[in-house]
């Protein structure tokens, strides 16, 4: 049956919608039957690229509401996803606590999961000044929703994700209590690297503000010839680490 991959996390501007963007890609790169859909109401990041075709599922009236029906009609689509299909769905900030209750409220992932489809859920923890932010939103996933394994995308654009334990010693998301008691809920850490803004990070904010996939980006003749190139090592770290991910 389908594989449904759910990003997820309560926190703006850590890189959720292109978590889902590389998800798409790595799907389409497989060849299989791929569905998008872009839930977020604010920013529409998603939906504005072409290769996806990302239908817009609107969940509300306002931009920080949940109208149950506009999410039942697309629980209907997922129930109705073609076998051997797989489905990339990127909601918004504004809505992830809202959906979360209302998912649980309704037991809808339940009811997805036993009609024999797979359910992932993916998270971004970013460093910098948003680490206990995308942390809190982790915590608030895990806490919603306990039956449904969780990919944990760690986001090191902004930072190295560090924090210090009780006796003051600088420690690594592995090393954390919240990782020691989630343990058995990650389905796979994939990390995304911290890398030089001047050059990989700025190449990949263009291709990003563009909505043009690596590759057409790495054969697009407005990007120079080395933004090219670090854009084909990018693409080809980040598919090795979703390669090792078994997503």
């Amino acid at each position: 049956m389908a594989l449904i991959n759910m990003a997820l996390q309560g926190k703006g501007g850590v890189g959720k919608s292109f978590v889902s963007s590389l998800l798409a890609q790595y799907y389409l790169d497989k060849k299989v039957p791929l569905a998008c859909y872009d839930t977020d109401p604010v920013n529409r990041t998603f939906a504005g690229y072409k290769a996806f075709e990302a239908e817009i599922v609107r969940l509300g009236e306002r931009a920080d509401e949940l109208n149950p029906r506009y999410f039942d009609a697309l629980v209907e689509k997922i129930m109705t996803a073609e076998e051997d299909a797989v489905v990339v769905i990127d909601n918004g900030a504004s809505t992830f606590l809202p959906l979360l209750g209302y998912m649980v409220e309704s037991q809808a992932l339940e009811m997805i999961t036993d009609s024999g489809h797979e359910v992932r859920l993916h998270t971004v923890l970013t460093g910098g000044q948003a680490l206990n932010d995308t942390l809190q939103g982790f915590s608030q996933l895990l806490t919603y929703v306990p039956d449904v394994p969780v990919v944990v995308w760690l986001n090191e654009y902004f930072g190295r994700i560090e924090s210090r334990n009780a006796d003051g010693e600088v420690q690594g998301f592995e090393q954390s209590g919240l990782y020691k008691r989630s343990k058995s809920r990650i389905h796979a850490l994939v990390r995304l690297p911290e890398v030089r803004k001047e050059t990989f990070g700025h190449d990949i904010e263009q291709m990003m503000r563009a909505r043009l996939t690596f590759e057409e980006a790495t054969q697009h003749l407005d990007f120079p010839l080395m933004a090219r190139q670090r854009l084909k090592m990018s693409w080809k770290a980040i598919h090795g680490a979703m390669d090792q991910a078994v997503l």
